[in-house]
């Protein structure tokens, strides 16, 4: 499932770094992240990176995305023979 920062999000900057896959970017009023390209770290991290370093805690999985591990391993793979 791909995660998504709620409006509780204060733009601290501090997710947007440590995305492995580019997925986080400054939306118009907070922070977003793009579904086709988080994977919640499956693929580089046992922890999804951006839910570990929020320090208030607004990035949530994303309902509307749901996936199991193998499809965001699936998804993984495809990122990387995309780069």
């Amino acid at each position: 499932m791909a995660l998504l920062i709620t409006d509780e999000c204060i733009n601290c900057d501090v997710c947007e770094p440590e995305c492995p896959n580019d997925a986080i970017s400054q939306g118009e009023d907070v922070y977003v992240i793009a579904p086709d390209k988080c994977t919640e770290c499956v693929g580089h991290f046992d922890a999804s990176q951006c839910v570990e370093v929020c320090p208030v805690d607004c990035i949530l999985p994303d309902p509307a995305h749901a996936e199991s591990r193998e499809q965001l391993l699936a998804k993984f793979e495809k990122i990387g023979a995309l780069a």
